[in-house]
């Protein structure tokens, strides 16, 4: 095991426009940047990330009270990941607390693999040569013509899975544009739906009864993330798969959802659960129970994990939101998009190097 202790911790913070805004309320993006520096003079950057809100909450969390604990912890992530988890709890089990330890978690993980003169993936194990990516829209803003076009790119770009957005508050708009796409796709795409926690259970059911005539591949956060009960019950009384996870920030919480049967496809951001140490516990865990993984967002990051993870992971490719495209890096990813498939290179640590 690598020795040596944090000696210091910094951060910064980039905010990128969206090419696309994710809606009126959602223009841009926030990743701050985690620098931890050695008592031996080893360096190691992560980042936290949200869109909008809450960018400065994370920063001041990791200035103010992390960067304090820090000081002489051991520089290995599975040594620090659970007593950082302890000592924040006060201000909360998850959310603003996991999302900023993500930065501290994703530096130690980069460190190392410098260290070694590795990168992550190979630190971890690859097990995949490439991966199968599906082409995923922030877009129930969008007229029904601006969505037609964007399934037009991907399918052009040659994906052959996709998302869309419904929770309209009319659900006849809702079926009238997943009427439009399917008959645009026709049967051979898998279309996933995602109501982004817009349905109480009562709507939820009257949604995806009367959706699963375009036969669905999923419907993702058809209720509150926190609504454990409604999941279990949708999912008892509908034959779609349920997708959630985005807006799961522990993996006690993951346990609950996927013991109690209110889940199908699990979908931990990586940076919103805390970084790659639980990431990794929660793959371990929807494996154990069979279920399908398919990490949020972050592609830039979570490509890089979901090579190492056994079984087929979905890769999550938001339109224009790559950290090149958003200008949030100095140099090219390790991730590399070929059409609907995706390939990691091997690049020391991280291999990000931000703006």
């Amino acid at each position: 095991m690598i020795t040596g202790t944090v000696a210091g911790l910094r951060t910064r913070l980039l905010t990128a426009p969206l090419p696309r805004p994710w809606g009126p309320d959602v223009p841009e993006v926030h990743v701050i940047v985690v620098e931890l520096t050695t008592d031996d003079g080893r360096t190691g950057t992560g980042f936290s990330w949200t869109p909008t809100i809450g960018a400065a909450a994370v920063q001041a969390l990791l200035d103010h009270d992390i960067a304090e604990f820090m000081i002489g912890k051991p520089a290995h992530p599975a040594a620090v990941w659970d007593d950082l988890w302890r000592h924040l709890h006060e201000a909360g089990g998850g959310g603003i607390t996991t999302i900023a330890m993500a930065g501290v978690d994703l530096a130690l993980w980069d460190l190392q693999a410098r260290t070694l003169g590795r990168s992550v993936p190979s630190l971890l194990g690859v097990r995949h040569t490439e991966l199968t990516g599906y082409g995923s829209g922030v877009n129930l803003h969008y007229s029904t013509e601006e969505l037609l076009d964007q399934v037009r790119r991907w399918l052009a770009t040659g994906y052959r899975a996709i998302k869309i957005k419904v929770g309209s508050p009319d659900l006849d708009r809702d079926l009238d544009r997943v009427a439009a796409i399917r008959e645009l796709t026709g049967p051979s795409v898998k279309l996933m739906l995602d109501a982004n926690q817009r349905w109480d259970l009562a709507a939820a059911l009257r949604a995806v009864t009367a959706l699963s005539r375009f036969d669905p591949y999923w419907i993702e956060e058809p209720v509150r993330a926190d609504d454990t009960t409604s999941h279990v019950e949708l999912r008892r009384r509908t034959s779609v798969p349920v997708a959630a996870g985005e807006n799961v920030h522990h993996r006690y919480r993951f346990a609950e959802l996927i013991m109690a049967g209110g889940i199908d496809v699990v979908q931990p951001n990586v940076v919103r659960v805390g970084g790659i140490t639980p990431f990794l516990r929660i793959a371990e865990l929807t494996a154990s129970h069979g279920l399908q993984l398919a990490p949020h967002l972050l592609a830039d990051l979570s490509a890089q994990l979901s090579v190492t993870l056994p079984g087929p992971v979905w890769v999550e490719e938001v339109e224009d939101t790559s950290f090149e495209q958003l200008g949030l890096v100095t140099a090219p990813t390790p991730v590399v998009r070929d059409g609907a498939r995706v390939r990691v290179t091997d690049q020391l640590g991280l291999g990000l190097d931000f703006a």
